[in-house]
């Protein structure tokens, strides 16, 4: 399987379809998730107990946007389509469905994830969900 292969296969079996049985022929025993809120272990383990909880308070379906993919690293324009059902932030299920966009970085080593970094504006879906202005405000 090629290395862009490896990250579209893993992001529609493990985020979207959360086949978390197949885990393992995608992630390396090496793993490390740079992106994890502090509350998870950076480990495959912590990695889907986050999208285990992201799941609760959302239903969410990731499509790659574009992808660039050199030696061992990958890079994926993400845009995600979420639907609130569970509180999140604190803000008990709205129901609004919204769409994110954001970008993923993986490293690869022996044709398995060793490495993630993802940027997700958070602030941008907790806006949405509270019908708030996008950016900054600018006093007048």
């Amino acid at each position: 399987m090629k290395q862009a292969t490896i990250i579209a296969e893993f992001i529609d079996q493990i985020w979207n379809q959360g086949n978390f049985e197949k885990l393992n022929d995608f992630i390396h025993p090496d793993f490390v998730d740079h992106s994890l809120p502090p509350m998870f272990t950076p480990d495959a383990e912590g990695m889907k107990k986050w999208i285990l909880a992201t799941g609760s308070s959302f239903e969410h379906h990731t499509r790659i946007d574009e992808q660039v993919t050199e030696d061992d690293r990958s890079i994926v324009k993400i845009t995600m389509a979420l639907r609130h059902i569970g509180t999140w932030r604190g803000i008990e299920p709205t129901g609004i469905s919204l769409k994110i966009s954001g970008f993923r970085f993986y490293k690869l080593k022996d044709r398995k994830i060793i490495g993630h970094w993802g940027l997700i504006d958070g602030q941008s879906i907790e806006n949405q969900l509270k019908d708030q202005a996008h950016g900054c405000k600018i006093a007048e």
